[in-house]
């Protein structure tokens, strides 16, 4: 009976030691974890870096004061993600590795599970997918672990998304269709549904992404979905309908992805420049050269623009947020690393990413050239047989098409003589496109002595000298105007 008291009380103090332990190792959950990684998603999911990395500067200095490393190592987690998301990876692997100090070794298994998933995230930037999948099943066996919570309710489908993804990519579609499926069972979202229906376009299978994009558009309007995920259903949408050929229902879906980028200014995983893409692809089925033209000049503007901005903003806000962890390590502890990690930023991320950044965007731009110089001939051939009918037409609008074909032509005319009429100009805009007198008298209903008389009025108030021949001086001033 003694021994049996005793074995019980063992019992107890093990239980109770082990409860004590797991208190320890979850006891921040609510009152920083969970408020942290909320406030910090929603401003993922709103691309506003600046602010997100911000909120991780005032978290990291609330975790110096309570002690709590794990804390920190989610703030440089958070941030890690956002320099591998805007390919700053140099970056991101040293915060990723600072994060991996106090979450790799946590007893604490949804922190592992989200550090796991963040390098895996990472090597899938990289393209480096056989990684991707290792350090996702070392999320998804950690997260398993961990003690039921919202935050794990969140995170599971996300992970068996992410690794739908991945295996997509190394293309075993088999593996990566089961866990498109699995985190969709899980989350029964629009976005998971949406995912899916990724997947199906990715493997050219239209009848199920039909399903799945439609179920999708419509669990999306029945209820509330965040911003990036509706922009995400917007464009899985647009872009199904274009592939079977539904234009106008294509063009009204990625219209509204085109608002809600705008409207949200995301800069991120599916930039505005990629809706506008999609808008030139479309055009372009639809044989309309010049708003394909349109789109794609406006995707190789926004490519640039975008990049320089918040590859900028991404500097700035992350050396800040280095800045303050510096100072809060001062005051608690003499961390000798954050100094390497500064100098190391100053010394050789700020020129080597800048080039890279360069580097990528001239690859893309490059491999761009033939198709936009393409749509920008069929623009300007379709423009000019429009001009071209209405001079034969003998059109009243001639005039006013021919301007916009070639604006700085009819200015510069204006510049040599200020007092030249509408009629004159038009004349001029005929020789331009290299009418012969005789076609212009059968044009305009004159006779051809009346074109001849014209041409040597024209050719004394433009000083045009008399051995010069009128086309070859009309083709000289609208070489600049040229396409």
């Amino acid at each position: 009976m003694k021994k049996l008291i005793v074995r019980t009380l063992r019992m107890i103090i093990l239980f109770t030691i082990i409860s004590c332990n797991q208190t320890s190792t979850y006891n921040h959950t609510e009152d920083f974890d969970q408020p942290l990684i909320t406030q910090n998603n929603e401003m993922n999911a709103s691309g506003e870096f600046e602010a997100l990395v911000q909120l991780n500067g005032e978290y990291f200095k609330k975790a110096g004061r309570m002690g709590y490393e794990e804390g920190k190592g989610l703030c440089f987690l958070n941030v890690a993600n956002v320099n591998s998301t805007e390919g700053d990876y140099e970056r991101a692997h040293i915060l990723l590795d600072k994060a991996g100090e106090s979450l790799k070794k946590s007893e604490n298994s949804f922190h592992r599970a989200k550090f796991y998933d963040s390098y895996a995230h990472y090597y899938s930037h990289l393209k480096q997918y056989d990684k991707a999948v290792i350090y996702s099943d070392s999320a998804l066996h950690s997260l398993k672990k961990a003690p039921e919570s919202e935050l794990k309710k969140k995170l599971m489908p996300r992970i068996y998304i992410n690794r739908g993804t991945y295996f997509a990519w190394k293309g075993q579609f088999g593996n990566s269709l089961k866990n498109f499926h699995k985190g969709n069972a899980l989350e029964k979202s629009a976005y998971s549904n949406c995912m899916i229906a990724q997947y199906h376009l990715y493997t050219n299978k239209l009848d199920s992404a039909g399903i799945y994009a439609l179920r999708a558009e419509d669990m999306m309007n029945r209820h509330k979905t965040p911003d990036i995920e509706r922009l995400w259903i917007y464009y899985t949408v647009g872009y199904y309908n274009n592939e079977i050929n539904h234009y106008d229902e294509a063009e009204k879906m990625l219209k509204n992805a085109l608002e809600l980028s705008i409207k949200t200014r995301l800069t991120y995983s599916f930039h505005i420049k990629d809706v506008y893409k999609a808008l030139a692809d479309l055009y372009k089925k639809k044989k309309d050269s010049e708003k394909a033209y349109f789109y794609l000049n406006k995707y190789l503007e926004e490519d640039g623009r975008l990049a320089e901005a918040r590859f900028a903003a991404i500097n700035t806000t992350t050396d800040s947020f280095i800045s303050e962890a510096k100072k809060e390590s001062d005051k608690r502890e003499n961390n000798l690393w954050i100094i390497g990690i500064l100098s190391l930023i100053i010394l050789s991320v700020s020129g080597m990413s800048v080039w890279k950044n360069i580097q990528h965007l001239k690859h893309r731009k490059k491999s761009l050239k033939s198709e936009t110089d393409t749509l920008k001939n069929r623009v300007y051939e379709k423009k000019l047989q429009e001009v071209t009918d209405l001079a034969k037409n003998n059109d009243s609008s001639f005039l006013m098409k021919f301007k916009e074909l070639h604006p700085e032509f009819i200015s510069r005319l204006l510049t040599i003589n200020p007092d030249l009429e509408n009629s004159e100009l038009a004349f001029c805009g005929l020789l331009k496109l290299h009418f012969t007198s005789k076609e212009i008298a059968d044009y305009t209903f004159v006779q051809h002595k009346s074109i001849q008389q014209k041409k040597y009025r024209l050719r004394k108030k433009l000083n045009i000298e008399g051995d010069q021949d009128i086309y070859e001086f009309f083709d000289h001033l609208g070489d600049s105007s040229d396409n």
